[in-house]
């Protein structure tokens, strides 16, 4: 089974997705905070991360920095959702390692599919 990990401090997205990943069949953990989505990152290996960049304890992009940096991590494809939408935002994502930057408001669809693209690869 793939497995997802969802780091998202907005609680009715994390609950959204969370329902949504295990409705597609997907093992899925959930982080509320940067430092707690590497820890998770670093115990369970999840195949994809759905990561949100603006986070407490750790931003989005230093979560990134640190699993594609990691032996035991890098192979995990980051997603990053974001509200951030600017150009040099969107740059900045792909810079730290992630294979897609989806903005907010986002349709969930998008994400389904956009996951199961990754995991495929």
């Amino acid at each position: 089974m793939n497995k997802v990990l969802i780091a998202e401090d907005d609680a009715n997205i994390l609950i959204s997705l969370d329902y949504l990943m295990r409705k597609k069949g997907y093992e899925v953990f959930v982080a509320q905070d940067g430092e707690e989505a590497l820890k998770l990152a670093n115990e369970h290996r999840p195949d994809v991360i759905l990561l949100d960049i603006m986070m407490p304890k750790m931003n989005g992009y230093q979560v990134c920095e640190a699993i594609k940096s990691s032996n035991e991590t890098s192979h995990a494809k980051v997603i990053f959702l974001s509200a951030k939408s600017k150009e040099e935002d969107i740059q900045k994502g792909l810079e730290v390692g992630a294979s897609a930057y989806i903005t907010k408001p986002f349709s969930t669809t998008d994400i389904v599919q956009k996951v199961k693209e990754l995991i495929q690869e």
